[in-house]
């Protein structure tokens, strides 16, 4: 949904950051690179240590290279399959931090079973999510369905996470990290069951 309604306003936003990056000679994979750098540093420094809203602060700072890139990218004429690659194989680095900071958390400080159970299943069922559509795409299926896409499950932890940094009752978190996970888990058995239509249609 946030990728359908967000990813316009975004890149109009954006497209004059892009145009100076460009000028001074940065190249997209950089700021693809830097962007996961900072969303990894943001989340396992200041996540484990309870400072959460500090460390969304940062992780909000960087996360949107994910749409600069793009834009410079196009506006350059370097869009292609490299860039695609990087961008999507970090993307899981940038999303795998941030639920493994919280992860640490919970699992140690935080003295949390719960919680840390329930990033743990978001980070690994966030994974699957993506690898469940790029094997079918590897395969020749599509596997573009699920009610849980990257953009929703990034801005739903994120804004929890912060506002629960600023005070908000961290039971708000535990009900959020639980939708995300069944959310997830929905979205892995949609596009099992339709790249398994797929290949059915193919044999018959």
């Amino acid at each position: 949904m946030l990728n359908k309604y967000a990813r316009a306003l975004f890149t109009k936003i954006f497209t004059p950051v892009a145009r100076l990056l460009l000028k001074l000679g940065v190249s997209p994979d950089v700021v693809t690179i830097v962007g996961t750098l900072g969303v990894s540093v943001g989340a396992l420094a200041f996540y484990p240590r309870h400072e959460f809203f500090w460390g969304t602060v940062v992780i909000t700072l960087f996360v949107f290279s994910d749409t600069v890139d793009g834009v410079m990218a196009r506006m350059s004429g370097r869009s292609g399959k490299w860039g695609a690659y990087l961008d999507s194989t970090l993307d899981r680095v940038g999303d795998s931090a941030i639920f493994g900071g919280l992860v640490l958390w919970y699992a140690g400080r935080g003295d949390d079973f719960l919680m840390a159970g329930l990033a743990l299943a978001c980070l690994i069922l966030g994974s699957v999510v993506s690898y469940a559509k790029a094997r079918a795409e590897g395969l020749g299926f599509t596997a573009n369905v699920g009610i849980a896409e990257r953009a929703d499950r990034l801005v739903a932890v994120l804004v929890t996470t912060g506002l629960v940094g600023l005070g908000l009752p961290e039971v708000v978190l535990t009900v959020v990290l639980a939708l995300l996970a069944v959310a997830s888990f929905v979205t892995v058995l949609q596009r099992i069951v339709l790249v398994r239509q797929q290949a059915l249609g193919q044999t018959s």
